[in-house]
């Protein structure tokens, strides 16, 4: 029997995110799309502005938008929550949508980092889903929270894992060229992006350097551990790109490797946390390397494994860091927030938890 699951913030680009990948989804049904006032009532095509590369789905298109309410998700049995809220609702509404038995798969950053909130990038960190038990001893609730990472985050962590796990990682620096459509709809007024580039995007070079380091940590049976043999610094830009983050990532390497072997750690890594588990949404490939000198490139590569890859090129040692340095690129609103988001609630499926 499918799962029936809910999208609160269904209507900015996140949300829509979500119902392109939930619509047909073979193991949920979308049985409810909330929004704010202004949109309850309408149905969906109605109220949305779409703006994805891919058509609405048929299923989206008579969907009622209703306003946000905890009791009416209560009543209509919904198994898990898809939120693409901003921070300060999301801080309000998801700890009551837990106190009522329901599981919250979150892209909001309140609880980010709390130690019994799993923080998953499945790929890379799926047995931190474990941790569900302990939030729940801990804070009195029957249902869950668990988080999509930062978008930036999601990318750069998928790239480092098969390196921490073949040859140790101590520093990291990261520098970003971020995409319009991760401030969401109207988040850069043309007049300022155009001809330009921004260098600062609030918060999200402290988000990068601390979520990497509980992503890349480990779950005890108690707490999650942050990892603090890594230390990350970042520093985070907005360019002229809609869609599809570019990072180009230094990283120092505690075991000696030649290019060839970081490229073979990068290649043969399949996400070894949820391999074999027959998890829909996720890619058959979660890291791709190019060859070309002058890849990757987001109008090219974003939509590898249909936007759950992330692509690796410009590989080459770092003498400055005794290492490895490299661009990767990522799709922000599909491996950053809502693919993430889809295939977390597939591994929750998948153990039980729902």
């Amino acid at each position: 029997m499918k799962k029936r699951v809910a999208i609160l913030g269904a209507t900015g680009i996140v949300g829509q995110r979500f119902v392109h990948f939930l619509s047909d989804h073979p193991w949920f049904d979308l049985e409810l799309v909330m929004a704010s006032e202004r949109s309850a009532g309408k149905v969906y095509a109605e109220a949305v502005t779409w703006v994805l590369e891919k058509p609405m789905p048929k299923r989206a298109y008579e969907l009622t938008l209703y306003p946000i309410n905890v009791d009416l998700i209560a009543r209509e049995r919904i198994d898990i929550v898809f939120t693409a809220l901003p921070p300060d609702a999301a801080k309000e509404l998801e700890p009551q949508l837990a106190k009522k038995g329901i599981v919250v798969v979150s892209n909001a950053s309140p609880m980010r980092l709390e130690p019994d909130i799993p923080l998953l990038n499945p790929e890379v960190n799926a047995d931190h889903i474990d941790a569900i038990e302990v939030q729940r001893r801990n804070r009195g609730w029957s249902g869950a929270i668990l988080k999509v990472p930062n978008c930036t985050t999601a990318i750069a962590t998928l790239s480092l894992k098969p390196l921490l796990d073949a040859f140790g990682i101590g520093k990291v620096v990261i520098a970003t060229m971020q995409a319009l459509s991760g401030a969401g709809l109207t988040g850069v007024p043309s007049m300022l992006i155009l001809d330009n580039l921004i260098p600062y995007i609030e918060g999200e070079e402290e988000k990068v350097e601390s979520e990497s380091r509980k992503i890349l940590g480990e779950f005890n049976g108690s707490v999650i551990e942050v990892n603090n043999a890594i230390s990350v610094t970042a520093s985070c830009h907005r360019v002229m790109v809609l869609e599809g983050h570019t990072e180009a990532i230094f990283v120092e390497l505690k075991a000696e490797a030649t290019i060839d072997e970081v490229i073979k750690a990068m290649e043969e890594f399949k996400g070894n946390k949820i391999k074999g588990m027959g998890l829909p949404t996720a890619p058959e490939k979660p890291i791709i390397v190019r060859r070309e000198a002058d890849r990757p490139q987001p109008r090219l590569d974003r939509l590898e494994g249909n936007g759950m890859s992330v692509v690796v090129g410009r590989l080459r040692e770092d003498k400055t860091l005794n290492g490895v340095k490299y661009v990767v690129l990522g799709h922000n609103t599909i491996r950053g927030a809502a693919g993430t988001g889809v295939l977390i609630a597939e591994l929750l499926v998948k153990k039980g938890y729902v």
